[in-house]
C-alpha cells in the first residue's frame, strides 16, 4: 500500500483543487493565476533541493534542453492549456478528458518504447473511464457528446498530452531523485509561463490582477502553490517512480472522482449513479494496480528462473 501513497495523494489534493482554483478565477486569469503558483512553488522546490541535496544538485548537468522542453509540457503546457480551457467549456468536460491520461500514458509507451498493453489493463483503463463518466454525468453518458467536442475539450486534451510527455520524460532521468527533477523542470517550465504572461500583458491581451485581487485569493494561492504544486507535483513524481508511469496515471481517475466528493461535503446530494461510478473506478484503478503487482512478481520469478538456468545448464550430467 506504501507503493500507492504518493500516486494516491496527488490525485486527492488535485481533486479538491478544481474548487479552489475555480473560486480564485474570480479576481483574475487562468495565466496570471498560474504564474503566481510556480512562482511561488518554484522558489520553495530550489529551496528543499539546496537543503536537502546541496547547491551542487540546482545544476542540470548538461541536460539544460531536455529540462526545458519537459518543464515547459509539463507545467506551462498542461497547466495554462487546462486552467484557460474553463473558459470554452465546462470543469466536468474537463476532468472527464484529464481522466483519460492512463490511456494517452499506454498509448505514448507503446508508440515511443514499444510496451504493448495487455488485455487485462486496457480492460481496467475502460472501466475506470466509464466510471468517472458515470460519476460527471450523473448516469448520463449521451451527454458526454451533446454539442460535440470544442475548442475547449480540445485544449484540455492537449494539456493531457503534454502532462504524459512529461511523465514519461522522467524515465530519462533515472539517475535524479524525484525532488532534483521536479525542482529543476518547474524552474524551467516557470520560466516559460513567465514569457508568455509578460508576452501576454505587454500586447495588451491580458491585465495583470492588482495588489487588492491578489489578497483577495491569498487562500486559494496558498493551497494552489503548497498543496497542489509543491506536495502534488513531488508525490506525482514519486509516484512515477515507484509504480512506472502507466499505472501511476491510473490514479488520475480519482481527481474527478475527488472533485465529485468535495462537492458533495459543500452540500450537492451524489446521485446513485454517481456512487456507483465512484464505485466502479475505485475498483478498476484497484484490480490495476493487483495486476501489476502479479506482472511484476511474474517478471522477477522469471528473471530468477533464467539467471539459475545460466549458472547450471540444462542438460549436463556427470
Amino acid at each position: 500500500m506504501s507503493n500507492f501513497a504518493p500516486s494516491l495523494t496527488a490525485a486527492l489534493v488535485w481533486g479538491a483543487m478544481f474548487t479552489v482554483a475555480q473560486s480564485a478565477l474570480d479576481r483574475t486569469d487562468a495565466v496570471h493565476l498560474t504564474a503566481l503558483r510556480y512562482v511561488g512553488a518554484t522558489v520553495l522546490f530550489l529551496a528543499l533541493l539546496a537543503l536537502v541535496e546541496g547547491r551542487r544538485a540546482l545544476r542540470p548537468d548538461g541536460r539544460l534542453v531536455a529540462v526545458l522542453v519537459l518543464g515547459t509540457a509539463g507545467f506551462a503546457g498542461f497547466n495554462l492549456l487546462s486552467f484557460a480551457a474553463l473558459g470554452h467549456t465546462s470543469p466536468e468536460h474537463a476532468a472527464l478528458i484529464i481522466a483519460t491520461s492512463p490511456i494517452v500514458t499506454l498509448l505514448g509507451r507503446w508508440i515511443t518504447a514499444g510496451a504493448r498493453p495487455s488485455g487485462a489493463q486496457l480492460a481496467c483503463v475502460v472501466a475506470a473511464f466509464l466510471g468517472v463518466g458515470l460519476v460527471i454525468t450523473r448516469g448520463d453518458l449521451g451527454a458526454l457528446t451533446d454539442g460535440g467536442i470544442g475548442i475547449g475539450e480540445l485544449m484540455v486534451l492537449g494539456g493531457v498530452v503534454a502532462w504524459v510527455a512529461y511523465t514519461l520524460g522522467a524515465a530519462r532521468f533515472a539517475g535524479w531523485s524525484p525532488l532534483r527533477f521536479t525542482a529543476l523542470t518547474a524552474t524551467a517550465g516557470t520560466a516559460s509561463i513567465l514569457a508568455i504572461t509578460v508576452v501576454a500583458d505587454v500586447a495588451g491581451w491580458l491585465s495583470p490582477p492588482g495588489a487588492g485581487d491578489v489578497a483577495a485569493i491569498a487562500p486559494q494561492l496558498l493551497y494552489v502553490i503548497l498543496a497542489g504544486a509543491v506536495v502534488g507535483v513531488l508525490a506525482w513524481n514519486e509516484g512515477v517512480r515507484r509504480l512506472g508511469p502507466a499505472n501511476a496515471a491510473l490514479f488520475m481517475n480519482l481527481v474527478p472522482v475527488t472533485a465529485f466528493t468535495v462537492e458533495a461535503v459543500r452540500g450537492r446530494a451524489p446521485a446513485p449513479a454517481e456512487v456507483a461510478g465512484a464505485g466502479l473506478t475505485i475498483a478498476a484503478l484497484v484490480a490495476a494496480n493487483l495486476l501489476g503487482r502479479r506482472a511484476a512478481a511474474h517478471r522477477a520469478l522469471q528473471e530468477r528462473h533464467d539467471g539459475l538456468q545460466e549458472v547450471v545448464p540444462v542438460g549436463r550430467g556427470g
